[in-house]
């Protein structure tokens, strides 16, 4: 009620809109026209991904040599 009665804008929480505004919006008092809706998605650096990407991709190749290696020796002691 305090944000109401001192209509103040407070970003993602309020806005003060003119009659005006509201006519120019076909009478739409729908909030997310009014407001914007914060981003809380979280920040992905960039950089950190693309290591860890790199790190994975290398570990993936180690395993699929060992795992080649596995399955020669496998298919050498079945002849």
């Amino acid at each position: 009620m305090e944000i109401f009665d001192k209509k103040e804008d407070i970003d993602y929480v309020a806005k003060s809109v003119e009659q005006k505004a509201i006519v120019e919006n076909d009478y739409n008092l729908s909030v997310s026209s009014y407001i914007e809706v914060e981003d809380t998605r979280p920040k992905t650096d960039i950089k950190e991904l693309n290591e860890r990407i790199r790190r994975i991709v290398a570990r993936e190749n180690e395993l699929r040599t060992e795992i080649d290696k596995i399955v020669a020796e496998l298919e050498g002691d079945e002849l």
